[in-house]
């Protein structure tokens, strides 16, 4: 379980607040685990299985009602920044790191570049 923050109206996980460092990639997008189908072209992100999994007021029991599913973000990585809608769920990726469909990815950076280090990202809601 992901570290937990003390704040005034309770107890938080640290992935909900602040600036976060992680590692991009992209995938080829399709059914999400959003229950969504999606495409390359939409500005769409998939987080780690371990935020999605932890994310506040999800039960485990259908993740097409995820209340993470839908939440804006953005990432940033050498001065470039996209806005994405999480759609999805990377089993292979880090807490913090970010899957992102192509079209976003290349917002970003060169999708030769394959994963980025050191991109930061934040919640925008």
């Amino acid at each position: 379980m992901p570290r937990q923050l003390k704040t005034g109206g309770g107890t938080v996980p640290s992935f909900m607040v602040g600036i976060h460092v992680g590692q991009g990639t992209y995938y080829g997008t399709g059914l999400g685990a959003c229950g969504i189908t999606n495409n390359d072209n939409q500005p769409i992100v998939a987080v780690s299985h371990l935020l999605f999994d932890n994310y506040p007021g999800y039960n485990g029991a259908n993740p097409n009602k995820n209340p993470i599913c839908g939440k804006k973000l953005t990432a940033t990585y050498q001065g470039k920044s996209t806005t994405v809608t999480v759609m999805d769920r990377c089993v292979g990726c880090q807490l913090l790191d970010l899957d992102f469909s192509p079209s976003s990815f290349s917002q970003l950076a060169n999708q030769a570049v394959g994963r980025i280090s050191g991109m930061t990202w934040t919640w925008d809601e």
